[in-house]
């Protein structure tokens, strides 16, 4: 299978399987829209024929020879090798967790997936026994794994730091027992952020992700403080404060876009105007009946728009501004690991959430259906066979997306996603679909410019 495009002046075509991807001249473009495998020794007469209105005929015989050669060497239109990999995904050791450490937030989103941070479950924080034990459950489920991933989440992490911190002492003082690292990481909006949070954040944690919308009129739309005052003004300083000192150490903002802000590059170059390198903007997800979700209708925009922030960036790059956009730090190297891209997050089988009163549910954002609920650890239950059905759900079980040119890449998209708005773990939520693709083409052009370049 191949994919071709066009793209800010490239012809581009990207062999699916291989991962390899090809800048080509006008010639090869138009002839693989006309051959394709199993190739005939010489281009088919009728071919020629047809394209002899625009080229030499000389020309597009040698360059179907050139072809040929490429899907002989399996360069081009290349054998799918992963599909014997499918069988290899099954039930796993846990490595990754996500604590709930408080299910309540200071903030009230629009767009929030858990409503106003409490999953709809009431509001409630960890206790420091049931944190320990959910450490304890990852180490004793861990199986040879020697790194292990905790994400303190929320709600608002940071209204229960207390118990932050323990947990993650706790979890030291058992690396060298069970010959394991935590990796730990929190997720916050800020508003709570002081110089002793920042500087222990800056030391334990591997990764912090800072939620912000973008500009000032975007963020304060969509995020709302308790007291009405402009959430932007509050965080800022101290988003920007955490990101200076924490130097070479990973983070990034992540921001959003809704039917608001259709012009969201005006938002990621904001943010990096302002001091941030590392950023992540992604659409939010919604039910059609929300005034800020994206539709079918706003799709044309947002494409436009992901070219626009294409055109950006590259500029950007040339004058030697570069920061990292996360959606376009895309690996075309034959990475990550062939079970990693058949079924993406691990939502559910090496990756679960946690919950204040000891739930186990497949990840944060299927806390509270109870269809997926996967045991407590205070009782000891664990359902596996829950675990079984995601390791299953790869892209080969996956119809849509078994044929999709993108499949190694989104790995099949969200499964709660897919759960929510398609009502199934294997049936790719279409918009979100869409949106990964175009995402994915500009991606690509930006590494194939940047390859042109060095070139």
């Amino acid at each position: 299978m191949i994919h071709k495009y066009k793209l800010g002046g490239y012809n581009i075509v990207l062999d699916v399987n291989s991962g390899g991807v090809h800048v080509v001249d006008e010639l090869t473009y138009d002839l693989l829209d006309n051959v394709e495998p199993p190739f005939a020794e010489e281009c088919p007469e009728k071919v020629v024929e047809k394209l002899m209105r625009f080229y030499d005929r000389e020309d597009i015989l040698s360059c179907y020879r050139e072809i040929v050669e490429l899907y002989e060497q399996k360069i081009l239109f290349s054998p799918d090798d992963y599909e014997k990999f499918a069988a290899l995904s099954v039930a796993a050791p846990v490595k990754a967790m996500c604590l709930l450490v408080a299910m309540d937030c200071n903030l009230r989103c629009d767009y929030c997936f858990a409503g106003t941070g409490d999953y709809c479950l009431g509001r409630k924080v960890m206790s420091f026994d049931v944190g320990k034990k959910a450490l304890d459950f990852l180490l004793e489920n861990s199986g040879t794994r020697d790194h292990l991933e905790v994400d303190f989440f929320g709600g608002e992490p940071l209204l229960n730091w207390k118990v932050v911190k323990q947990l993650v002492e706790y979890g030291r003082s058992k690396e060298e027992e069970y010959g394991k690292k935590f990796r730990f990481t929190l997720t916050t909006n800020g508003t709570l952020l002081d110089d002793e949070k920042t500087e222990f954040i800056n030391r334990e944690m591997q990764n912090v992700v800072l939620s912000i919308d973008g500009r000032k009129e975007v963020t304060d739309r969509m995020r709302h403080r308790l007291d009405g005052k402009s959430t932007y003004e509050m965080i800022v300083p101290k988003f920007l404060d955490l990101a200076r000192k924490r130097g070479d150490k990973e983070y990034y903002v992540r921001g959003t876009f809704t039917k608001y802000n259709l012009d969201f590059s005006d938002d990621i170059f904001h943010l990096h105007d302002i001091g941030f390198d590392q950023i992540s903007v992604e659409p939010v997800v919604g039910n059609h009946d929300e005034p800020y979700s994206i539709t079918e209708k706003e799709l044309p925009k947002v494409f436009s728009e992901y070219e626009r922030l294409t055109d950006r960036i590259l500029e950007n790059d040339k004058n030697g501004k570069h920061f990292n956009f996360f959606h376009f730090m895309i690996d075309l190297d034959q990475g990550p690991c062939a079970i990693k891209r058949l079924r993406g997050c691990g939502c559910g089988n090496d990756y679960v959430a946690i919950t204040p009163d000891g739930d186990i549910y497949p990840c944060h954002q299927f806390v509270g259906k109870t269809e997926y609920h996967m045991g407590n650890i205070l009782t000891g239950e664990f359902n596996k066979e829950i675990k079984k059905t995601f390791a299953k759900t790869h892209i080969y079980n996956k119809p849509d997306c078994k044929v999709c040119w993108a499949r190694f890449y989104c790995s099949g998209g969200c499964s709660a996603n897919n759960y929510e708005y398609m009502g199934d773990i294997a049936k790719a939520h279409k918009i979100s679909c869409e949106i990964e693709k175009k995402r994915l083409e500009c991606a690509i052009m930006v590494k194939a410019a940047h390859a042109m370049e060095d070139n």
